[in-house]
Formats: C-alpha cells, sequence, structure tokens
C-alpha cells in the first residue's frame, strides 16, 4: 500500500484536497476552495473551450494548482502521489463524465465505477475518478462514497438501516443486506435558500446567523414541524407570511418556523418505517435542527447521530476501501 493518497472531495461549489497517511488514514495537510465543478465549468467554457483546451485538461490545471497551494503549505512534493477524486468531477460537467453504477449497489465498495488517468509529464500524478450510483428515478455523486466508508465504520454492512444526510438536496439511503436499495433526494437546501431570498416571504424572515436558538425560536421550529405534520405544504408555506402579517412570530422566529416546516415535510414519511433504524449524518447548524426534528417526532430513540468529524472520515475511508478495490477490480 502506497504511504500517502490525495483525497480529492469535488462537489458542486467546492473543492477539497487533503494529503492522507496510509494506513491510519491521518489528514496532514488539506487546502479549500470554492471553484467547485459548476464553477470550474464554467470558467473552461467561458474562456479555455474556444482555445482548444480540452475540458480535462482544464480541470486537472485546476487541480494542478490545489495541489501546489497543499504542497507549498506542507513543504513537500505530492508527485508521484495517487488522487482519488469523489463528488461531481465524474459528471456531464466535470472533468469527464462516467456512467453510474446501479442499485441494488454494495455498499463494500465492489460495485464502484472508477476511471484511472494515468500520470503524464505535466501531471505526474494518477489519478482515480470515482462516478456515482442512480436508481430508476435518483442519481446521487459523492454521497456513495460518504456511504462505503460510514458503512465500514460503523461496521453496519450487514443491517438495515436509512442513512440521513442533510444538505442543500438532502439524501436518504437505505441499506440492506450488504446493499444500498433505495435512494431518496429531497431538495429540503435548495428550496429553503430559493424561498429566503427569491420568493414573496423573504421579508418575512431574517436569515441573520445566531449561535444558538432562543427557546421562542426552538419553538416555532417545533409549531413548523407539527403544522407540515398537518397540512398541504403548499399551503403551509403560505403561512409563514401571515405569520409576519399577523405579528404571530417576529422574522427569526419565523425563519425557523418556515426551516421546522420543510425539514418536517422532508423527515415525516419516516414514522410509517417504523421498524427501520435510522443513522444521521451531518454538521454544522443542520445537525441541532435535524436531531431536534427527530425527537419531536418520536424517531431518536432509533436514531444513531453521526458527528460532523465522522462524516470527513468517513469520505476518507471510502476513497481508501475504493483504492484498494481498484486494485482487485476492472478500471474503466
Amino acid at each position: 500500500m502506497e504511504k500517502y493518497l490525495l483525497s480529492g472531495d469535488w462537489g458542486s461549489t467546492i473543492f477539497r484536497l487533503r494529503l492522507i497517511e496510509m494506513p491510519g488514514q491521518h489528514i496532514i495537510g488539506e487546502v479549500f476552495s470554492d471553484n467547485g465543478v459548476i464553477h470550474t465549468f464554467n470558467s473552461w467554457k467561458a474562456g479555455a473551450a474556444d482555445k482548444g483546451i480540452t475540458r480535462k485538461q482544464f480541470f486537472i490545471d485546476q487541480l494542478k494548482k490545489q495541489k501546489k497551494s497543499l504542497s507549498d503549505q506542507l513543504s513537500q512534493s505530492l508527485d508521484g502521489i495517487t488522487i482519488l477524486i469523489s463528488g461531481m468531477a465524474s459528471s456531464s460537467i466535470g472533468m469527464q463524465e462516467l456512467p453510474y453504477a446501479q442499485l441494488p449497489f454494495a455498499v463494500d465498495g465492489g460495485g464502484v465505477r472508477i476511471h484511472r488517468f494515468e500520470a503524464e509529464d505535466n501531471f505526474p500524478n494518477p489519478i482515480l475518478l470515482i462516478s456515482g450510483v442512480k436508481s430508476y428515478e435518483e442519481v446521487m455523486r459523492g454521497e456513495e462514497t460518504q456511504l462505503i466508508g460510514l458503512a465500514s465504520l460503523l461496521n453496519i454492512q450487514q443491517q438495515e438501516c436509512i442513512l440521513i444526510l442533510p444538505g442543500t438536496h438532502s439524501k436518504h439511503l437505505q441499506i440492506k443486506s450488504g446493499k444500498l436499495i433505495s435512494i431518496k433526494t429531497f431538495m429540503t437546501g435548495e428550496l429553503f435558500s430559493l424561498l429566503i431570498n427569491h420568493s414573496i416571504l423573504k421579508d418575512s424572515v431574517d436569515n441573520s446567523k445566531v449561535t444558538e436558538l432562543s427557546e421562542s425560536e426552538i419553538d416555532a421550529f417545533k409549531s413548523g414541524l407539527k403544522r407540515s405534520a398537518d397540512a398541504n405544504i403548499l399551503n403551509s408555506l403560505f403561512t409563514v407570511r401571515t405569520n409576519q402579517l399577523f405579528n404571530k412570530l417576529d422574522k427569526k422566529q419565523n425563519f425557523y418556523y418556515l426551516s421546522g416546516l420543510l425539514i418536517g415535510t422532508e423527515l415525516n414519511y419516516l414514522c410509517q418505517m417504523e421498524t427501520i433504524p435510522l443513522v444521521l449524518c451531518s454538521g454544522g447548524n443542520l445537525h441541532e435542527l435535524y436531531k431536534l426534528a427527530l425527537h419531536e417526532l418520536g424517531l431518536l430513540d432509533k436514531t444513531t447521530i453521526v458527528s460532523a468529524d465522522m462524516i470527513v472520515k468517513a469520505t476518507i475511508a471510502g476513497q481508501a476501501i475504493i483504492y484498494k478495490q481498484s486494485k482487485q477490480t476492472h478500471i474503466l
């Protein structure tokens, strides 16, 4: 096994590159950039495509800059170290589009689709690009790597459970007997952002950051959760406006009422799945809100809570497992 691996997490809006010491998967150093796949693709299209620079080369050029930044930070050459990249880099707007693996998908990493770019004179690092997973009507890229890592770290490969990964597009991943058997995507975060920034509701909420929720804000969140179970969401959303018009809630309370409405709408169906354990995988402010929502819905007792640190470890662990699998399986 190589002494080091470079772990690349290239999402839609962010990019992270970490130097990992093996086999303990210790993070030696990392760099972070907001040059996600969308920004990188748009930059290539706007200024480089017409000059004959291929999409692959443009992405590798951006990767080269991030590798240099990490190398400078560590005062260490990173040439020759294998780079594993998960996330949107394997999408239609990424470095190279790869076909999805399909459900049922083995959570031990055996079914992952990978493309290898050999080291070249102008970029002396082999690259393993990791593809995503699809069902009949769902897709994901990046979460499959987290799933492989979490299943290993939590030792749940053979258990049945649903992993909840909150975010812009929340994912609920159901595994059973070592396989991912269901993907559900909820546009909770994106819809929330659209509503508070670009809808009639934007003047009814205060989205300034707070470090700790007040009791009245928690109560407003709980009220939104309750409303989500009792009424149609399209009707319930308008109550955010009338809450403010009728002085029922102030704008900060209303912000959390809306959050409760949307998170409740995402989670309510889980109340009908009484026998299936849940695993909440989130960090930041979403962690406490989802934890509170699961408590109010009576689901917390059957929920395993995964820390934000564990989620970082899961991506790295998943990539390490995929790297090991790549030594034993066919690569595209």
